[in-house]
């Protein structure tokens, strides 16, 4: 658990969210709503537009019921006889095979036996005579037989009955890799030809047009189950029938449709037997209108040896489409257009393994991101990213253009921006919540500056434990109980008395770059190098400490005024300060529901050792060995005495600071300095004659430096040693037993 806690760590929070989003992400592509198909088929639209297909070769004609020969040959439906004549005349200018995308689906009304009921004033030998004719069904059928032609039937939403003739009407089919009736368009009825029509053609296939749900036609079913069987498309059963192949073979795997065709030709689909069409832009040249074909107006060559389709583009007859590169186009004409693509072997394909493909390439990009990114620069992210965008739309490109192959780059790309911004905006939350915890952690504690450089280079600041050299400062109200009793009938004012005192003491240490780490009731607690490095930290901490003693009087000279003017009675702070320099831990202290940062160690302990005895001394301000030696070429540092404070073997020279370069370079400061050595020299040495000359002198030439408190230590000090003199052995060291 620790190995996988510290692994976590190491990965990152935002590394960790990048990868669930990344996962679900995956599982987004696989379920593959409409949003994200929808961008991927905008995206293969763009292919088309850039590059339609190429349409030199024109296998296929249209014979257009266009609105010309709506205007010459009158509405539609036209007589079944006039059909015949186009038909007729097809065939003899050489069509390979025609093709309806329209449907007869009720017995024309304009046969003799029909119409003569509708005839009014005709005499019976006229009615027997018209009624004895073949029906104009009769006439287009007989038609049909004398060419190859494909009839056309439409998917309805309702359910069906099939005729009993149905079954020897049916397009055999063969499957391989198993039943591929669950992933076809499946409609439950087909509007079928009249059944002289039907049993007259060479074959029937659907010419049902399903769009995309944005209306746009892309994918056109080329094998689809209506009424539980499985029916071919008009287009894929004109190809059977000019081919004079059996039954349509069906290629599937666990995946889905891999493929529909016959010997001489296998045609990629999707999964759902979708043929995707590689459109070229609409051409009017494709099409011959029907009255100009009756009319003779048509040469043979147009016709020779094509396939011809046979549908509308009259507005009015409502069969409009919209393609990748056509706004509008006619139905029939997308029919026309499948097939010049398959007999030209200019299929697109979105193959079952695309899907695959596209997931690898998503979790490994996604991945490098999320392992890549957070380590890298801006500019090693812009070329990084230049490049997976470059390679990916490269190889989709390449793919198309060469291979007519269709391969989605937009949920890779989509998702590589996904986690880039995702990796941005954790990385900016958490940025943003450092910058808060740093500020709500350290802004009441640090000078702004301190803070503001903090915020800005957070990596400066580590948490959780670091040893590293500091500078710990306590310092302590003396006679605090005494103030305390003076406002027990008070508290109110005794703790505005106490913020007014703690507020110049802090703003003294934050301004010098001291941490305050806590107050303990009237005591401050303060370290310097921590969190931000302070190579510095003694000098700023005498600094700070003569600045408390300075702010301190004018406290106390406000004080004095307000008791003055009030009639209360005036209570000096005074205060004792103790400095110590050693190595220290830093970091977050305390538990899982309440921590602050702090530090602990040895020096600490010795520092408060020090502001306790400096009651002992006399003096405002008490510094350890390391503090004093480090600050001694900048400040007016004295030696005071060697002591071992409880809890400690190990002496410690103690110091105190007089006052800052302006001292130090003072002859009265060099005077007092060598008079002090002097006096403890013979101290140690148990010269007590000698140490009380020193004395004196000391108190004659430092009697600016307030000093006379510590020399009368001294005193009482060799007054005892008279009476109790130390062993033989003493080294000089004052062991003290007690906090």
């Amino acid at each position: 658990m620790r190995r996988l806690a510290q692994w976590a760590r190491k990965f990152g929070l935002a590394r960790a969210i990048c990868l669930l989003l990344l996962i679900g992400l995956v599982w987004l592509r696989a379920k593959d709503p409409f949003p994200v198909e929808e961008v991927r088929l905008r995206t293969f639209d763009y292919f088309q537009r850039i590059r339609p297909r190429d349409a030199d070769k024109r296998p296929v004609v249209i014979l257009d019921i266009d609105e010309a020969s709506l205007k010459e040959l009158g509405q539609w439906p036209w007589p079944r006889t006039q059909v015949a004549d186009l038909i007729s005349r097809l065939s003899q200018m050489g069509a390979v095979a025609i093709g309806f995308d329209v449907v007869f689906a009720e017995p024309d009304r304009l046969s003799p036996g029909k119409i003569v009921d509708l005839l009014r004033d005709i005499d019976a030998e006229t009615r027997e005579k018209l009624s004895k004719l073949p029906s104009n069904d009769d006439v287009l059928a007989d038609a049909f037989r004398r060419t190859r032609v494909v009839v056309g039937r439409s998917a309805v939403g309702e359910a069906t009955t099939a005729p009993d003739q149905e079954a020897t009407l049916q397009t055999g089919f063969a499957t391989i890799g198993g039943d591929a009736k669950p992933y076809l368009y499946n409609f439950p009825g087909m509007l079928r030809n009249v059944p002289v029509l039907e049993a007259a053609s060479a074959g029937r296939g659907f010419f049902t047009i399903v769009p995309e749900r944005d209306g746009i036609v892309r994918r056109v079913p080329i094998v689809m189950v209506a009424e539980d069987t499985l029916v071919p498309s008009l287009t894929l059963e004109m190809l059977r029938v000019v081919t004079q192949s059996g039954a349509i073979l069906i290629r599937t795997n666990q995946a889905g449709v891999l493929s529909v065709g016959f010997p001489r030709f296998e045609i990629p689909t999707d999964r759902n037997g979708r043929l995707w069409v590689h459109f070229s832009p609409s051409d009017r040249s494709r099409y011959i209108s029907a009255a100009d074909l009756l009319h003779g107006r048509v040469p043979p060559e147009k016709v020779k040896g094509k396939l011809v389709l046979v549908g509308t583009s009259a507005v009015g007859l409502l069969d409009q489409k919209t393609t990748p590169v056509d706004q509008e186009i006619p139905g029939v004409e997308i029919h026309a257009q499948i097939l010049e693509s398959v007999l030209t072997k200019e299929v697109l394909s979105y193959p079952n393994w695309a899907l695959g493909a596209e997931v690898i390439a998503t979790v490994w990009i996604g991945i490098a991101i999320i392992l890549a990114l957070p380590a890298l620069g801006a500019v090693a992210t812009f070329i990084l990213g230049g490049g997976v965008l470059a390679g990916l739309v490269g190889a989709a490109w390449y793919w198309f253009l060469n291979h007519d192959i269709l391969i989605d780059t937009t949920f890779p790309l989509g998702t590589a921006a996904f986690l880039y911004f995702a990796l941005v905006f954790v990385n900016y939350l958490r940025e943003q919540q450092q910058r808060q915890w740093i500020r709500s952690a350290f802004g009441l504690f640090l000078s702004p500056v301190m803070v503001g450089e903090l915020t800005r280079s957070p990596d400066k600041l580590k948490l959780g434990g670091e040893q590293r050299r500091m500078t710990i400062l306590f310092s302590d109200v003396r006679g605090f109980t005494t103030i305390s009793e003076y406002y027990k009938d008070d508290p109110q004012q005794l703790t505005s008395l106490m913020n007014r005192y703690l507020t110049p003491m802090t703003n003294a240490i934050t301004e010098h770059k001291g941490y305050v780490d806590k107050y303990i009731g009237d005591a401050i607690m303060a370290f310097w190098n921590a969190p931000l490095d302070d190579p510095e930290q003694e000098l700023n901490a005498c600094e700070a400490s003569l600045e408390m003693l300075a702010r301190l009087k004018l406290l106390n000279e406000a004080f004095e005024r307000e008791a003055q003017e009030s009639g209360g009675r005036y209570l000096p702070f005074r205060i004792g300060i103790g400095i110590n320099t050693g190595l220290c831990v830093a970091g977050n202290m305390g538990s899982d529901f309440k921590f602050n940062y702090s530090v602990l160690g040895d020096s600490v302990n010795l520092a408060s050792r020090l502001e306790g005895r400096s009651k002992d001394y006399r003096l405002p301000i008490i510094l350890g060995a390391n503090t004093a030696i480090a600050a001694k070429e900048k400040f007016a540092t004295l030696e005071i005495d060697l002591i071992t404070v409880k809890g400690k073997t190990e002496p410690e020279a103690v110091f105190t600071v007089l006052g800052r370069g302006d001292v130090l370079e003072s002859a009265e400061f060099r005077e007092i300095s060598d008079f002090n050595a002097r006096m403890l020299t013979s101290f140690r040495k148990q010269d007590w004659d000698g140490a009380l000359a020193a004395i004196e002198i000391c108190r004659k030439v430092g009697s600016s430096f307030g000093l006379d408190g510590l020399y009368n230590v001294y005193v009482e000090r060799i007054a005892e040693f008279r009476q109790h003199p130390p062993p033989a052995d003493w080294d000089g060291v004052f062991a003290y037993e007690t906090k």
